[in-house]
């Protein structure tokens, strides 16, 4: 497993729907992250549905079905 040194904070699942123009992000620890979603252009500039096929890997980074990027939770804590 690839985890981040240092961090043990990881994400549950993610929602883009809660929010318009928001995506909030459930951490493992039980508190939710809320970040606007143009502070992520990749993700911003993507159809709507295709935000829906999102995936967790290794608890602390997420990415989607048709990107090649990868983010970690550190990404969504350096922005909120």
């Amino acid at each position: 497993m690839c985890k981040i040194k240092g961090v043990t904070l990881g994400i549950k699942d993610l929602n883009f729907t809660a929010y318009r123009g928001k995506m909030v992000a459930r951490l493992t620890d039980g508190r939710e992250v809320i970040v606007p979603v143009s502070f992520f252009p990749d993700i911003q500039h993507m159809p709507v549905k295709e935000r829906q096929k999102w995936m967790v890997l290794d608890d602390q980074f997420f990415t989607f079905e048709n990107m090649t990027r990868v983010y970690s939770v550190l990404d969504l804590l350096k922005v909120a």
